[in-house]
């Protein structure tokens, strides 16, 4: 399975509709989500964003967003299929022109303009990741971060009690790397795929 190389964009224009085209990658639902909620408040005025994201877990989800049902989510989610394509999300917002395209139609324009997009994002593989959970004392939380840093490591959840608690996500070619790094004063406490 590959991911995308970079977020991009690309646009289309079919009978004077507009349809604009983000791919943005993303790892979890609520990224995609929340990549979701900003392209809907930069595009305030356009009345559909459709979108469809799928996971390397082969976890995804479409939506039309009011388009006529199979119109545009499935579309785009089939050609991630398709492509393989993992931890990616494509949203394409759509400026009405006046002219109906139809359910076919706008199934080829939503699909094209995600063609168009994840072209331009390009494709690379993916690595396989680990999930970590390590506990450290709030002390030693800039070392554990900088350990994160050097091992390729997300942080996805922190929290704080009487010690500091990170949850990672890193390539698992590095999960070794980083148990020796934060041996001497942190506590690996779960490791699992990501």
């Amino acid at each position: 399975m590959n991911g995308i190389s970079r977020p991009a964009e690309a646009k289309l224009v079919r009978e004077r509709s507009r349809f604009l085209a983000y791919a943005v990658p993303v790892t979890t639902p609520a990224e995609a989500e929340g990549a979701l909620d900003r392209l809907r408040k930069e595009h305030h005025t356009a009345r559909h964003v459709p979108y469809a994201y799928r996971l390397r877990s082969g976890e995804g989800r479409a939506s039309d967003d009011g388009e006529p049902s199979g119109s545009a989510g499935r579309p785009i989610l089939s050609l991630l299929e398709g492509e393989d394509l993992g931890d990616v999300l494509v949203a394409v917002v759509r400026y009405f022109g006046g002219v109906k395209l139809g359910v076919g139609g706008l199934a080829r324009a939503y699909r094209d303009a995600a063609r168009e997009a994840l072209t331009a994002a390009g494709s690379r593989p993916l690595v396989p990741e680990a999930r970590i959970v390590v506990a450290t004392d709030l002390a030693h939380l800039g070392a554990l971060l900088a350990a994160a840093r050097r091992s390729e490591a997300r942080v996805v959840a922190q929290r704080f009690n009487d010690r500091a608690e990170a949850e990672l996500i890193l390539p698992k070619a590095n999960v070794r790397l980083f148990q020796t790094a934060v041996a001497p004063w942190g506590e690996v406490q779960e490791v699992g795929d990501a």
